[in-house]
């Protein structure tokens, strides 16, 4: 996927809003879920390469099917 071309101030004000919305409390439990759940995952032998969990389906996915919400969009999601 190609990269935004934004503007040298539109990027670090995105830079800023993306920030925020990483240390969110619900985006912060779930970015310690997933680090626990990669670690495990690790220890007990399973290839996790190109997977992200996803927190809905309690699961590893590849990553094209955990942000598209498995082939539904996002803005379905609910």
């Amino acid at each position: 996927m190609a990269q935004q071309k934004l503007t040298p101030t539109a990027m670090r004000m995105k830079a800023i809003r993306d920030k925020e919305y990483a240390m969110t409390p619900d985006r912060r439990k779930k970015k310690a879920e997933n680090q626990r759940k990669r670690r495990s995952a690790k220890k007990a032998g399973v290839n996790i390469d190109g997977k992200d969990f996803d927190h809905k389906d309690r699961k590893f996915k590849s990553v094209k099917a955990n942000r598209g919400n498995d082939g539904k969009g996002t803005k379905k999601e609910g």
